[in-house]
């Protein structure tokens, strides 16, 4: 069943239309979300939705309760590859938890706050940006890491990102709906505007892994579910460019690096030089790298994640 969870009109005879899709089998009474799509050019979280839908709909008979599946919470950007809102040049996860009387995207946001509180775990799927490559990871406010991490272990990710609460941003879905007692995890993974069909399968079999053990799901589960590591147990290192060029990468994504090891170069291409050599400051992983070449004074190349730092 397919619900319209907003529609609105816009000017020139345009639409503001968001829908989720309901699969309900048995008698259980547990729900889960799948959100995706509130920013327009993080596109990894379409396959899930896919594959998600077409694996339930081939095995309808081994669901015991609800799946809502939401593609696009920000419709206008997904359909003009932008990350906001384009006809209000907003972004709407700093918008929630809306405004039941405020105009018309903060009353937005409040009916799609509306439509998925109370359910038992929402996963809150994005990708990264054009410029930078993310391993599958969880992103999780350290205020709520006792409860979702066990969660999040189950998702077949390979990373879990436990962020300081003076860096939460109060106005995502995530924190909103967290705030409200309804269990969110952000999952990020991939690379904006593409699809990783491998990063999607796996996090479909995640979710059926996390189903299974809510006790929604006596279908098929993948035996193979990844351990992810848990940054509350080291640090994460940012790497930043400190000059402007073209990056020439010397290691691949989601590798394990020790210290010293040269991550990339930075070069010239009109002198034929190298500006700097971009070195591993610990042994760790490599769980985020920057896949555009062009770089300037500040960009971000890697994090790396060391369980042990010094």
């Amino acid at each position: 069943m397919i619900k319209t969870i907003i529609s609105e009109g816009l000017p020139v005879d345009e639409q503001l239309l968001i829908r989720k899709k309901t699969i309900r089998n048995g008698n259980g009474n547990k729900r889960i979300c799948i959100v995706t799509g509130t920013h327009g050019d993080e596109l990894e979280g379409q396959y899930v939705c896919f594959e998600l839908i077409r694996r339930l709909n081939e095995n309808r008979a081994f669901l015991d309760g609800t799946v809502d599946v939401y593609p696009a919470l920000n419709p206008l950007g997904v359909d003009s590859v932008t990350r906001g809102i384009p006809t209000f040049d907003l972004d709407m996860n700093r918008i929630f938890p809306g405004d039941p009387n405020g105009h018309l995207i903060e009353h937005t946001a409040y009916k799609i706050i509306q439509d998925l509180k109370g359910a038992d775990m929402v996963i809150d799927i994005h990708a990264s940006n054009i410029f930078l490559r993310e391993m599958p990871q969880a992103r999780i406010n350290v205020k709520m890491s006792a409860k979702l991490i066990p969660f999040a272990k189950m998702l077949n990710l390979d990373f879990i990102w436990i962020h300081d609460a003076a860096t939460v941003l109060e106005s995502t879905l995530a924190h909103s709906l967290n705030v409200i007692k309804t269990p969110t995890i952000v999952v990020e993974m991939g690379i904006g505007m593409r699809i990783t069909r491998d990063y999607g399968n796996r996090l479909v079999d995640g979710i059926l892994n996390m189903m299974h053990k809510m006790g929604m799901w006596n279908g098929p589960v993948t035996k193979h579910i990844s351990k992810p590591e848990i940054s509350n147990r080291g640090e994460v290192f940012f790497m930043n460019a400190d000059v402007s060029g073209i990056i020439i990468p010397s290691v691949s994504h989601s590798v394990d690096v020790r210290k010293g090891d040269l991550l990339c170069q930075i070069v010239d291409p009109f002198e034929g030089t190298t500006l700097q050599n971009v070195l591993s400051p610990v042994d760790g992983l490599v769980f985020t790298l920057r896949t555009y070449p062009v770089v300037y004074e500040g960009s971000l190349i890697a994090r790396i994640y060391s369980e042990k730092p010094g």
